[in-house]
């Protein structure tokens, strides 16, 4: 029969060691659980922006399909068709994060009170607060009354200023969030709204007219 192996001796030097790697392997635990944001809540700027946004969206959809059913202008009608597709989608995905994230799709917070020192817009007397960039309602009745050139013009000096306003509202919440999903969503929307924007002021020069003119 083999003779039991004698019992090495705890040397407090490796005892020590392990220690070291397990108090390692621990903080590098934490560290992780503490990198990984949590669930937003109902007053965080990934709720606002998500809500706020979708809203926005909306609005630039509706622009869109007023002009694409008004102008002959096929360079202009694929753009009013690629806002619509494409902000149609987002405002799909900022839904899909809301459900995800159990939170409802409206709240009684203030428009835009996620976005340190910036607040809505009021549309006039008793009318409801706009975000950065949006028409007015009298906007919007011109450009359903608007035809042909007026509209094309009309829509393209209200979108100019919708995307400029969709893109403060994305740089601001791709400064206050720690979520991947929301910073990147936010950077696509930054970099496709100011390509749009170039764009539309092309198409504006090509009517004579100066963006913001």
């Amino acid at each position: 029969m083999a003779a039991a192996l004698p019992e090495l001796p705890r040397s407090p030097a490796r005892l020590g060691a392990v220690l070291l790697v397990a108090a390692a392997i621990g903080a590098i635990v934490a560290l992780l659980i503490g990198a990984r944001p949590a669930t937003p809540r109902d007053d965080s700027p990934e709720a606002g922006f998500a809500r706020d946004m979708a809203t926005h969206h909306a609005q630039a959809v509706e622009m869109s399909f007023v002009v694409r059913d008004k102008s002959a202008d096929d360079a202009l009608r694929a753009l009013a068709y690629d806002i619509i597709v494409t902000q149609s989608t987002q405002r799909g995905v900022f839904m899909g994060w809301l459900q995800e994230w159990g939170l409802p799709q409206s709240s009684a917070s203030p428009r835009m009170a996620w976005m340190p020192g910036h607040a809505p817009v009021a549309q006039g007397k008793g009318g409801m607060p706009l975000m950065h960039g949006m028409a007015t309602d009298d906007e919007l009745r011109r450009l359903r009354e608007a035809q042909g050139r007026d509209a094309e013009i009309l829509f393209l000096q209200l979108m100019i200023r919708h995307h400029e306003g969709g893109v403060i509202m994305a740089q601001a919440v791709e400064g206050l969030s720690r979520r991947s999903e929301v910073a990147g969503m936010a950077r696509s929307i930054i970099n496709s709204q100011r390509v749009e924007i170039a764009e539309m002021t092309r198409m504006l020069a090509k009517r004579g007219i100066a963006a913001g003119g």
